[in-house]
């Protein structure tokens, strides 16, 4: 029976939106040794591993202290409760981050207020933070989210956190690495919250996460809150949880924390390139100007016809990914707080916009070449 038209032809390269396996067959001595000396050592929670990777972590952040927990979700949450964030309060965050940033919010029996975003940085509007606590004096926190590995605007929005009494505890969980002013992010804030979801630019084998701060209080209360709340064995001091950084994935972790920087250089130079083949295609490309000095965790790119365009990659054998097509203000979950759709347009327009290309340290440059002669390629003109 005829079938009408052919199917398409399958394409013949395959470019995957992010491959792991690479960067294992890249770290696998590094890795074999870090895990045999752990199992060998026969101490498997909060013991040297945890506590080195502590140490070296708050060095490459420049913060005197790191606590490591089991998330970054975790890592959130607690640093809100170490900074005496709870029931009847507010935190601000803005309502295009990933879900999890407002998982934690609500973890901490706070109540999430979104501000919406600076259209050209898509991170949180200094100027709309400040009209929203004036609605606002419940506020007692303000969650800057470091998007895609860029960084939100700090200065104003710690001076203005600082005229409020509020604390800043900063999302950098897509941000390792990232500066602001010469300065690490994460390193600003009461505490800087990190992921090391296998996915991010420094990632573990399983779930994993960190809070940096130069407060010796914020981060002892972490220490405590991570284990049950226990000051000393068989003394708690505060309600706590089971959130502890294992062994395992410290030792991991520890052993790739010195290629970060170098990775880093890589993820630069790729997007670099991107920008470059880019350049004269009808896409918003990521920003990348001071203060910033971005990281590069995510390429994310910008356009109206955004679906129409990851089909059409896709059609030529590329994975993309969208970093995030739903705003949390419209998730079913938290219809609760009494948002509307058109309430923060910046954000759902961003939502609708974005798309995130392949880019990881072992992409090759004929990979993103491809990728970008793909793109080229698409009919950017809407059918009539």
């Amino acid at each position: 029976m005829s079938r009408g038209l052919a199917d398409p032809a399958p394409p013949t390269r395959q470019i995957p939106f992010l491959d792991l396996s690479r960067a294992y067959r890249r770290d696998r001595a590094l890795l074999q040794g870090a895990v045999e000396r752990t199992l060998a050592s026969g101490r498997y929670i909060l013991g040297g591993e945890v506590a080195a990777f502590e140490r070296a972590f708050a060095a490459y952040c420049g913060t005197a202290h790191a606590v490591g927990v089991a998330s970054g979700t975790d890592a959130l949450h607690l640093a809100l409760r170490a900074c005496g964030i709870g029931i009847g309060d507010a935190v601000i965050t803005a309502p295009n981050t990933a879900v999890p940033t407002v998982c934690a919010i609500a973890m901490a029996n706070a109540r999430p207020i979104f501000v919406d975003i600076d259209p050209d940085t898509l991170m949180l509007d200094p100027n709309r933070l400040r009209v929203a606590l004036k609605a606002h004096p419940e506020v007692k926190a303000v969650i800057p989210v470091h998007l895609y590995g860029a960084a939100a605007d700090l200065a104003p929005i710690i001076a203005i956190a600082r005229e409020h009494g509020l604390a800043v505890i900063e999302d950098a969980a897509q941000a390792h690495g990232t500066e602001y002013s010469a300065q690490k992010v994460g390193s600003w804030g009461e505490a800087g919250c990190f992921s090391f979801y296998p996915t991010k630019t420094l990632g573990a084998y399983g779930d994993a996460g960190m809070v940096v701060t130069n407060d010796g209080e914020i981060a002892g209360r972490l220490r405590m809150l991570r284990n049950y709340g226990e000051e000393a064995k068989d003394r708690n001091r505060m309600p706590g949880v089971n959130s502890r950084l294992d062994e395992l994935q410290a030792a991991l972790l520890s052993a790739k924390l010195p290629q970060l920087p170098e990775r880093i250089t890589t993820r630069r130079r790729l997007a670099r390139l991107y920008d470059d083949l880019l350049a004269e295609v009808p896409l918003r490309l990521p920003p990348d100007n001071p203060p910033d000095r971005h990281s590069y965790h995510l390429y994310v790119v910008r356009s109206l016809r955004r679906d129409a365009l990851r089909a059409h990659l896709e059609m030529h054998g590329i994975g993309t990914a969208i970093h995030y097509p739903i705003p949390v203000h419209l998730q079913e979950a938290y219809r609760w707080l009494g948002y509307r759709q058109g309430d923060f347009p910046g954000a759902e327009r961003a939502c609708r916009e974005v798309l995130s290309l392949p880019l990881y340290p072992e992409l090759t440059d004929d990979e993103v070449a491809y990728v970008a002669s793909a793109i080229r390629t698409f009919r950017w003109e809407p059918e009539i």
